[in-house]
């Protein structure tokens, strides 16, 4: 007997458009989610920072963004005013150390002050004790002891060749500069401000320093020194002692300068 034929079934769908409607649904999904985060609570968003700020203790109370920062990560807020507070802190860092820089250089400076004092003191005992107080003018500041002498005393007029009546007067000199070996000795020529007329020395810059060479010369010749720590220069009548418009002003500013600095100077030189 003849089976009877069943009516067809109906047939489903694509097999793609189960995928793709499952996409959508996710698709769907997602954004709902997207959007269900984009809406934040005013009420609890300002209990999360105040949370934030009092359990980190990153910045004063009041932080919550920087500049006009925006929502970031998982609604967590940028601290309010963060980048202020970071210049606030590298500018009083920044100060701090400038004070403490300041403070190193005024010790140094006191330092180096106390022991030209105390050089200042014994090269007096010296030129006391060798009787050239009234030939020899001292003076000191932070960097050097200085020993003025008139060049008058040293040479004869326009001329860079030392008296001999000079002589005895510098081997003392020599004598009280022995025990500052490792210190800088400089010695300057100075003149007054009338030009000279020499065929020898074309102006007082020239004459100035051929004095200075004359004595640091002598001086590396009669003392034990360095001869690399003794230093000639020629200041012509640019460093004035005194007024070049009177005689006396004049003949103060003729003068031959030994200057003995420091160790601190001398250690900078």
């Amino acid at each position: 007997m003849a089976r009877k034929r069943q009516p067809d079934e109906p047939k489903g769908g694509a097999a793609w458009m189960n995928t793709f409607a499952d996409l959508m649904n996710l698709l769907l999904c997602f954004f709902v989610l997207l959007f269900s985060m984009s809406t934040v609570d005013a009420e609890k968003f300002e209990k999360i920072v105040a949370s934030f700020q009092s359990t980190f203790s990153i910045l004063p109370s009041g932080g919550a963004s920087i500049g006009e920062g925006e929502l970031v990560s998982s609604g967590v807020s940028q601290l309010e005013m963060l980048d202020s507070y970071y210049k606030e802190q590298a500018n009083s860092q920044s100060q701090e150390e400038s004070e403490e820089e300041q403070d190193v250089v005024e010790a140094y400076q006191e330092q180096a002050l106390a022991e030209s004092e105390e050089m200042m003191e014994n090269i007096e005992d010296a030129v006391a004790r060798y009787g050239i107080q009234d030939e020899v003018e001292l003076d000191f500041n932070g960097q050097y002891v200085m020993l003025n002498m008139s060049g008058a005393l040293l040479f004869d007029s326009a001329q860079a060749e030392i008296r001999q009546e000079a002589y005895p007067l510098i081997d003392k000199i020599g004598k009280l500069l022995e025990p500052y070996s490792d210190n800088i000795i400089e010695v300057e020529g100075h003149t007054d401000n009338v030009p000279i007329h020499s065929q020898r020395y074309e102006d007082n810059d020239v004459l100035s320093f051929y004095r200075a060479r004359a004595v640091a010369d002598y001086l590396r010749e009669i003392t034990s020194l360095d001869p690399a720590n003794i230093k000639a220069s020629g200041r012509g009548e640019y460093v004035p002692a005194a007024d070049n418009t009177t005689e006396e002003g004049r003949a103060r500013n003729r003068r031959v300068v030994i200057k003995i600095y420091n160790s601190y100077s001398s250690y900078s030189e």
